[in-house]
Order: structure tokens, then C-alpha cells, then sequence
């Protein structure tokens, strides 16, 4: 059985395999989640978006390696240099797609804000905070619009649009204090 196949046929066969792999994550992306070592890493290193060695990665260097070996053998090349040229097309191949991943991963927008960001802007009161109790303040950060549950930091009551600074986060709602006509006028002349 193993003197029938030809290297055309090996070539193709791990071509149709890689294909299928790359098709199958793009179908269902997260299915291959689990096995992605790219991710893995990714994390570790902090850099977010998707890796060189992505399930996807591997299957276009696959499909790369198998459809150019095929492609060298059938031009009458022998076994091996229809390997290099396969192995060389596939690092081309799945580096363009990684810069690419990575390129259209850079042009998402993220509307996630830290803690950091929202401790120490002004806020307005969106619904009115009893005493001892929450409300919810509404802050711009950059374009996007927060709305966060909203205790006073002393526990009196703050009216609905009334001008508070968020102090802190706990968990998911914020510490607030009102801001004063004296504190407003105050940050005017110091700017």
C-alpha cells in the first residue's frame, strides 16, 4: 500500500489536511481555542491578539507546505527540495497572515476603561444618590460614555445632576464627593 503513494500524493494529502484545519477554525473559531499555544503564550507575554503559532498560523503553514511540495514534485523536483520550498513558502505564508492578524487586531477600538482612568474626573450625577444609599454618576472618558453605581464618600444624599468627583472604585461602583461652587471655581484659576 505504502509503494502506491506517490510524493504528489503525501503533498496533496497535507495540503487537504491543513486546509481542513484552517477551514474548521474559521468556522468555528473557538473550538480550537483550547489547544492554541500562541494564546497561551500571548498572555504570558501581555501583548493580547493573536500569535505566531495560532491554530490558524499552523494551518496555513500546512497548507502552504503541502500545496507548494505538491506543486515542486509535480514540475518534476525530488522529495526533498519539494520540501524546502514547501517548508520556505509555509514560514512566508503564515508570517504574512500573523502581521496581517496582527494589523487588523490593532484596529479594534476598545471601550474597556480602568479604574485608573475614571479616579479623580468629575462625573454628574445621573440618578440621584439617597443618603447612605447608591445612585449612578455618568463620566466621558475619551469618546466613550461610563455609567457607574455611585455612593458619597461622607453618605449624604447628592441631587440628580449635581457635579461630583469619583474618589475611588469598589468592585463596580465608584466613591463620589460632591463638587462645590468654591472647588469648581478653585480648579478654574488653577488651569
Amino acid at each position: 500500500m505504502w509503494e502506491s503513494l506517490s510524493a504528489l500524493t503525501v503533498f496533496l494529502a497535507i495540503a487537504a489536511v491543513g486546509f481542513l484545519f484552517l477551514l474548521i477554525s474559521l468556522i468555528f473559531g473557538g473550538l480550537f481555542a483550547h489547544f492554541d499555544f500562541a494564546h497561551d503564550v500571548g498572555h504570558d507575554l501581555g501583548h493580547g491578539g493573536p500569535g505566531f503559532f495560532s491554530v490558524q498560523g499552523i494551518a496555513v503553514f500546512i497548507t502552504a507546505f503541502g500545496g507548494v511540495g505538491a506543486i515542486g514534485t509535480y514540475l518534476g523536483y525530488s522529495v526533498f527540495p519539494s520540501s524546502g520550498f514547501g517548508f520556505i513558502s509555509g514560514i512566508v505564508l503564515a508570517t504574512l497572515v500573523y502581521f496581517f492578524a496582527r494589523f487588523l487586531y490593532g484596529q479594534q477600538a476598545s471601550s474597556t476603561t480602568t479604574s485608573a482612568e475614571l479616579v479623580g474626573r468629575s462625573a454628574q450625577v445621573s440618578v440621584g444618590i439617597p443618603a447612605n444609599d447608591v445612585g449612578q454618576v455618568r463620566c466621558l472618558v475619551g469618546e466613550t460614555m461610563v455609567d457607574k453605581i455611585a455612593r458619597s464618600r461622607d453618605g449624604n444624599a447628592i441631587a440628580h445632576n449635581s457635579v461630583v468627583r469619583i474618589e475611588e472604585i469598589v468592585g463596580e461602583s465608584v466613591i463620589v464627593s460632591l463638587i462645590t461652587n468654591r472647588q469648581t471655581t478653585d480648579n478654574a484659576h488653577n488651569s
